[in-house]
């Protein structure tokens, strides 16, 4: 058995004018403990996401986890940070950190403050996960890169529009299950698809409706080594993980294609011991855009390229298809807060395969996966999750 997930912590994710990001991380680690029934002195390192990049004046936050637990104090904490995949960048370093031998207990927590800033503020902060030389002078900023992608997408294999619609339609009708998400109401197809007031252009073609908002929020997660896991009460094994990166600049890569997201999958699933694409329940996968995602469905082998509305057609993708894509909502309902977003992802799916969702449930998930991506394809993180107990 590999190192397992034996407990979480999951904030509301969205507009949280009271908090700040210590008292987010606060409050998911002594959350995350009390779930875990495991002690601040039963931790052997502390794995902190943030992204920041100007959304907080707090920055250096690896300690911040202490003031939820004061026997958390003189144990080793490192901060994380790889753009939008910065949670999972964190968990690995944590399943690093088992893996040498170095600890059998760690603590995961991502978190991040973005509403502290203004629109023209948060746009400059998540410029900084572009290519500034080439990529910088997009006046919808990161949406912008995405934007490009999308209409490149549609050059190539014909528009879209209405798979990209789907997807908002699809993923918010699963965040009204999800008592953590930002977005508790359901969209109509007719008005994701429509350029209106209240569904403006962004960045061609995406609209407001196509893009995941800036939110607030934390989650936190407990790694245990497997000889500790084996007397928790619940444990969710890593069955497989991989982490690839790609260049940073979109000029280099072939902008139809998720190269480094379709390696990371083929890893993690070489990686697994046997298991493939259809042997997964779900998945939780990177809905920074509906482009994105919709992508996302072919670098998974989901479909061939081109194909991806396939997916949503054969309702494969939905709650009751072969393979549900974000049960939770995903990032585009569930909401965004970067440093956080991995953890939360790895935590949902603990909880789908603990049957701990609720009415996000998909019946019978043993074996789920998460997709998590830093920037337009460059860090690629994969893990493959298996229910112990």
């Amino acid at each position: 058995m590999n190192p397992c997930i034996v407990g979480w912590a999951h904030t509301k994710f969205g507009r949280l004018g009271d908090e700040t990001v210590e008292s987010l991380m606060v409050r998911v680690t002594r959350e995350a403990l009390d779930d875990a029934r495991v002690s601040g002195a039963d931790v052997d390192g502390i794995f902190v996401g943030l992204f920041n990049n100007g959304f907080s004046e707090q920055d250096f936050p690896s300690s911040l986890p202490f003031h939820a637990n004061e026997s958390l104090r003189f144990k080793p904490a490192t901060r994380y940070e790889n753009a939008c995949a910065t949670g999972s960048a964190a968990i690995h370093g944590a399943l690093d950190f088992i893996a040498a031998g170095r600890g059998r207990i760690a603590l995961v927590v991502g978190a991040e403050k973005m509403t502290d800033v203004s629109t023209a503020g948060a746009t400059q902060a998540l410029r900084g996960a572009s290519y500034l030389r080439e990529e910088a002078a997009h006046p919808a900023g990161f949406a912008g890169v995405f934007g490009d992608i999308a209409a490149a997408y549609f050059d190539r294999w014909g528009d879209h529009y209405d798979a990209l619609a789907r997807i908002a339609v699809k993923n918010h009708a699963n965040a009204l299950h999800n008592p953590y998400a930002q977005f508790q109401r359901e969209l109509d197809l007719e008005f994701c698809l429509r350029e209106s007031p209240g569904n403006p252009l962004i960045a061609a073609p995406l609209k407001r409706t196509d893009c995941s908002p800036i939110s607030d929020g934390a989650a936190a997660v407990v790694i245990a080594h497997p000889d500790v896991a084996r007397t928790s009460q619940k444990a969710v094994a890593f069955r497989s993980t991989a982490h690839v990166n790609d260049f940073l600049p979109a000029s280099r890569r072939e902008r139809t294609r998720l190269e480094g997201a379709s390696i990371a999958w083929q890893r993690a699933f070489e990686a697994s011991a046997g298991l493939s694409l259809r042997d997964l329940h779900f998945v939780e996968s990177h809905d920074c855009f509906t482009i994105a995602e919709l992508m996302e469905y072919e670098a998974m082998g989901l479909t061939p390229p081109g194909r991806a509305h396939v997916a949503l057609d054969e309702g494969w993708v939905y709650k009751g298809g072969k393979l549900p894509i974000n049960p939770s909502g995903g990032l585009k309902a569930k909401g965004h807060p970067i440093g956080a977003t991995g953890v939360s992802m790895h935590a949902l799916a603990a909880m789908q395969l603990c049957g701990q969702a609720a009415g996000m449930q998909i019946d019978g998930a043993s074996v789920g996966g998460v997709f998590n991506m830093g920037g337009l394809g460059v860090a690629n993180y994969v893990s493959i999750l298996e229910r112990q107990r």
